[in-house]
Parts: C-alpha cells; structure tokens; sequence
C-alpha cells in the first residue's frame, strides 16, 4: 500500500492542472491577507493633513459646536480633528477577532475548499478520461487498494496544503496586529489557529468527497455538474420546503469552522404580546439556536461516508473500459 501511495502521490506531482490548482491555493490566501494588510493599514501623516486642509471649515464650526458633532460641550480643537479625520478615513483597525467572525477568514476556507476539491477530482478524473485506470488495474488488479491508494494521496496532499495556507494566512494576520502594536485578547492567536485548522479540516474533507464522487461518475464534468447543483440548489430546496435552517449548508459549514454558530427559528404568535414576567427562554421566544461543530460535523460526515461507500462499491462491481 506505502508503494501504491507513493506512486500516486508522484502522479499528482507531474499532473499540472493539480500544481496549478495548488499553486492558486496559496497565492489566492496571499492575496486576500495582503488586500486586508493594506485596507486596515493606519493613516499617514500626509492622508490627516490633506483631510484637515480639506476640512478647515468643519474643524472650525466643529471647535464652536461641538455637541453637533456628537462631542461633549468641553471638547477642543484638537477632539473635532481627530472626530473630522475618523470620519473621512474610515478605515477599521485589524482584527484577530474581527476577521474569524465576519471578516475574511471565512473566505480564505472558501477559496481552499473550492481549489482542493478542483485538484483531487481533476487529478482522477484524468484517469478515467484517457483509459488510463484499466492500465493502471493491469499491473493491481486489486480495486479496493487502487481506490484506498489514490483517496490517501489525495488526502495527504488536501491535508498539507490547507493546513500550511491556513497557518500561513493566521500567522501574517497575527504579525500585522502586533508590529501595529493593536491590542490582541489573551487566546486570541490559538482561536484563530484553530479556525485555521478546522477550515482546513473541511476543505480536506471536501477534496476526499470530490474524489469519490468522480470515482462514482467517472468523469470531472458530471462531478462539479453534481455539487455545483447541490451548492445552488440545495439550500434553495430547503428553504422553500420551510425546513429550518440548521440543514443549510452554509449554515452546517459556519458550524464546523466558527466551532459553533446560531440560527433563527421562527417563534409563537403569541411571543409577540408582552406579558409581565414573562420568561422568554422558558415560553420559547428566543429566536436564536445553537448549532453546535458535532452537528455540522455530522451532517457533512454522513454525506461522506455515504458517497466513499457508494463510490468504493461502484469501483468495485462496474466494469472499467
């Protein structure tokens, strides 16, 4: 089996959509931190003193009214240039927090699981395209060590790539607050690593189920046809049919990445009408639920072994042309 791994670990090597695929796996993250590096960068000396030659007149009026400018009767000159040159640069400040939450760490794990999934199904789609599956059962005619052999290469190479992007992506981001000397909460590098690595988890996850699903259908095409369907589809289907929210997908993904998310739920009509002493949790009125990381977990798992079982089974009874 080592042997077996071996080689289709330098198979995937020498195939070039897959090292370009890969290659995109990194600079795509690259780029995303750099945007966000150079979005969130503090402001110059030269961008305050163009906004304040610029705003003369509002500074000036800002000085002899300071409470219609949201400021305390005792503000000075200088607190309606600070309050003037806020509001004309606008730029947030870079957060560990902030971008695990709603920033672009959800992105970054988007774009991996998108890139990875492309590189396994195009690796063995190859494979089926050009016949060269029936050669390669030639000199293993074992199918169940054929198709374990190529979904741990597959895997490895999944694996490695996300983790070391995502780590890369949290670590830079990490650097920037520092070096800006910002403030970071205690924990807040090891939260962040870790959404890296859960991110990562799923997007190797994502790249196995790809995998067997082109096992499955033998072809590349047919398998981006099947999960792009499923990606626009499904949680239209869902919600259509009024099934709560907990089974979107995005929704399940949230979970596994963020270790945990909320989601809404519609509540009684009677919620509505306040009542003194009324226990909202206890009468049902919270709108809020929570979907736990074993709960996403689950519901991508199942879909998962459900696919290797019925791709392995399919390798295995279909006859290969």
């Amino acid at each position: 089996m080592t042997r077996l791994v071996g080689v289709e670990l330098t198979r995937l090597r020498w195939r070039r959509a897959v090292l370009v695929l890969l290659l995109l796996a990194v600079v795509i993250p690259a780029l995303i931190a750099a945007a966000r590096v150079w979005s969130t960068r503090p402001v110059s000396e030269g961008e305050i003193a163009s906004v304040v030659h610029g705003n003369a007149g509002q500074i000036s009026m800002c000085a002899e009214h300071p409470r219609r400018f949201g400021l305390p009767p005792s503000a000075d000159e200088q607190a309606c240039t600070d309050q003037i040159v806020e509001w004309n640069t606008g730029r947030e400040k870079l957060s560990l927090a902030r971008e695990r939450t709603g920033g672009s760490g959800m992105g970054v794990v988007a774009v991996l699981t998108t890139l990875v999934l492309l590189a396994a199904t195009t690796f063995v789609g190859h494979d089926w395209n050009s016949g060269s599956m029936s050669n390669q059962l030639l000199f293993e005619p074992r199918r169940t060590r054929i198709w374990t052999a190529k979904a741990i290469a597959v895997t490895l190479v999944a694996l490695v790539a996300s983790a070391l992007v995502s780590t890369a992506y949290w670590l830079t981001i990490w650097a920037t607050v520092k070096a800006r000397d910002l403030p970071v909460v205690d924990g807040a590098l090891r939260d962040s690593m870790a959404y890296g690595w859960r991110g990562a988890a799923y997007a190797t996850a994502a790249a196995l189920g790809g995998y067997a699903l082109t096992m499955l259908f033998r072809s590349t095409v047919a398998t981006i046809g099947v999960l792009f369907g499923v990606a626009v589809a499904g949680g239209i289907v869902i919600a259509t049919l009024g099934i709560g929210e907990q089974w979107q997908p995005q929704k399940n993904v949230s979970a596994i990445v963020k270790n945990g998310t909320t989601y809404w739920v519609e509540v009684p009509q009677s919620c509505y009408q306040s009542r003194p002493g009324q226990d909202t949790a206890a009468d049902g009125c919270d709108p809020t639920r929570h979907l736990s990381l074993a709960r996403g977990a689950g519901y991508y798992g199942t879909a998962l072994v459900l696919t290797i079982g019925a791709s392995v089974v399919s390798f295995r009874r279909r006859d290969v042309p």
